[in-house]
C-alpha cells in the first residue's frame, strides 16, 4: 500500500512538473511569436527596400541632429568672430557656411531640428489619428453614426484650411511645437478621414467580416484585428503626407512673419537670409539652400520610409521575404512528387 502511495504521489509531481514546463513553454512559445511577427519580420521587410534603408538613414542624421542639441553638444546660434558670409566647406569649425553677422548656419539647423521633428510629429499623429478614428467609425457602423460624422466632416472641409491656420496662429501665437503640430493640421483630417471611410465601406463587406460579424466578434475587435491591417498602408502614407504638409505650412507662416520669431526656425532662417540678399547675390546663396536642403532632405526621408510601409504591410511580400512561402513550396513540391512516385 505504501509503496502504491509513492508510486501516485511521483506520477502527480511528474505530471505537475510537465504541466508547469509545458505553461512555461508555451509562454516562452509566444513571447517568441510576438517578438517574430511584430519585430523581426517588419524590420527584415523594411531593411529588405532600398529605399526605406535610404529613408531611415536620412531621418537618423535628423534625429541625431536633435540629440546633439539637446546634449547641447554644438555651439548655440549666436553672433561670433567668425567671417561673414563664409561660404560652406571652407573652414571646417563652420562646416556649411555662416551668415551675415558670422552666425554657424550648421548651428541654426542643429537648434531648430527637435523643435521642428516634434512640430511633423505632432502634425501627422493628429491628422492621421483623427481621420482613422472618424473614418473607421463613420464607415462600419453606418446610420444615424455615419451621418452624423460626415456631416462634421462635410463643414471641416468646407473651412478655408490656409486662412483658419492663420487666423489662429495670430490668435495664440504658438510656441509649443506640439500644440503648432495641432493647429497647422486643424482640419486636415477631414479630407483623409472621408477617403478613409470609402475604403472601410468596401472592406465591411468582405466575406472574413461577414464571418466575424456571425461569429458575434465585438465591433472593436473587427475594426482593429480586420479593417484597420488593411488600410494602413494607406494611413500610413497619408500620415507622411500630413507630416510634410506640416513642414512646408511652418516654414511658409515663419517665413511671411505670421508665426512668432521665438528661437531659430528654418522659416526664420530663410526670411533672414531673403532679407539680406540671399536671393540675388552669389555671396549670400548658400545662406537661402541650406535650410532649403534641410526642409527638402527632411520630407524626402519621410516619403521614402512610407514607400516601405506597403511591404511591411502586405502579408504575401513579409511570408516571401521571410522564407515562408518558400518553405510551403518546398512542402508542397514534396507532396507532388511523391504522389506521382
Amino acid at each position: 500500500m505504501a509503496t502504491e502511495a509513492d508510486s501516485s504521489s511521483s506520477s502527480d509531481d511528474i505530471d505537475w512538473r510537465s504541466e508547469s514546463s509545458s505553461v512555461e513553454m508555451s509562454r516562452r512559445d509566444r513571447l517568441e511569436e510576438f517578438y517574430r511577427h511584430s519585430v523581426y519580420e517588419p524590420a527584415a521587410v523594411a531593411w529588405s527596400d532600398r529605399r526605406t534603408r535610404i529613408g531611415i538613414v536620412i531621418l537618423s542624421v535628423y534625429l541625431l541632429m536633435a540629440l546633439v542639441e539637446i546634449l547641447g553638444l554644438w555651439r548655440d546660434p549666436s553672433p561670433s568672430q567668425a567671417e561673414r558670409l563664409l561660404p560652406p566647406f571652407q573652414n571646417w569649425a563652420y562646416p556649411l557656411g555662416t551668415t551675415q553677422s558670422g552666425v554657424d548656419l550648421l548651428a541654426l539647423i542643429i537648434d531648430s531640428t527637435p523643435f521642428i521633428l516634434l512640430m511633423v510629429l505632432a502634425g501627422g499623429v493628429w491628422a492621421t489619428g483623427i481621420a482613422v478614428l472618424v473614418g473607421t467609425v463613420s464607415g462600419y457602423k453606418g446610420g444615424a453614426i455615419d451621418t452624423v460624422i460626415t456631416s462634421v466632416s462635410d463643414f471641416f472641409m468646407a473651412i478655408p484650411g490656409l486662412p483658419l491656420v492663420i487666423i489662429l496662429a495670430i490668435t495664440f501665437s504658438p510656441e509649443n511645437p506640439i500644440f503648432l503640430g495641432m493647429i497647422l493640421t486643424i482640419n486636415y483630417w477631414a479630407g483623409l478621414g472621408r477617403s478613409i471611410r470609402s475604403q472601410v465601406l468596401s472592406i465591411r463587406e468582405a466575406s472574413y467580416v461577414e464571418a466575424a460579424r456571425t461569429m458575434g466578434t465585438g465591433t472593436s475587435r473587427i475594426i482593429l484585428k480586420d479593417v484597420l491591417p488593411n488600410i494602413m498602408p494607406y494611413v500610413m502614407v497619408n500620415f507622411v503626407l500630413a507630416a510634410r504638409y506640416t513642414i512646408f505650412a511652418s516654414v511658409g507662416l515663419y517665413f511671411i512673419g505670421v508665426l512668432p520669431y521665438t528661437g531659430q526656425n528654418w522659416g526664420v532662417t530663410l526670411n533672414n537670409a531673403y532679407n539680406q540678399g540671399g536671393l540675388f547675390t552669389m555671396q549670400a546663396l548658400h545662406w537661402l539652400l541650406v535650410p532649403i536642403v534641410a526642409i527638402v532632405g527632411l520630407a524626402f526621408g519621410l516619403i521614402l520610409v512610407s514607400q516601405g510601409m506597403d511591404r511591411i504591410f502586405n502579408p504575401r511580400v513579409r511570408t516571401r521575404l521571410t522564407g515562408e512561402s518558400e518553405s510551403v513550396d518546398e512542402e508542397g513540391e514534396n507532396e507532388s512528387t511523391s504522389t506521382w512516385v
